[in-house]
């Protein structure tokens, strides 16, 4: 099956620009183009498009992201350097979720405080 950049674009939650940015970024030299020069995207691709959307998700820069895709398309003799880079990335995921953590418990301090102060029943 073959998917426009619109059907994608709302499939993923992404403008059309933004996909196409991805793309001249070097975040998708696996979607295939028709003779007229439109991206045509396959199931195959939007697996990828989803992997790409979670690592953006959780922080890692395109650069990084571009780097991995290189490292895939030269095949199996990557593939400790990006079992790596994914390890790397799984810690700074976890430290960002352990931040956030501790930002919740202040926020939800504050609304503690500010519940008491409007009187209103906890």
């Amino acid at each position: 099956m073959s998917y426009t950049i619109s059907q994608v674009a709302e499939k993923f939650d992404l403008t059309a620009h933004t996909i196409r940015y991805y793309d001249k970024e070097g975040l998708l030299p696996f979607v295939d183009r028709s003779k007229s020069g439109i991206r045509e995207f396959s199931d195959s691709d939007l697996e990828w498009l989803k992997l790409i959307c979670c690592l953006k998700n959780t922080g890692m820069p395109i650069k990084q992201i571009k780097q991995y895709i290189e490292w895939c398309l030269q095949g199996d003799e990557t593939l400790e350097i990006r079992r790596q880079l994914f390890l790397d990335h799984r810690k700074e995921v976890l430290k960002h979720m352990a931040d956030l953590r501790e930002n919740l418990k202040i926020i939800d301090f504050k609304l503690k405080m500010y519940d008491t102060g409007c009187n209103i029943p906890t």
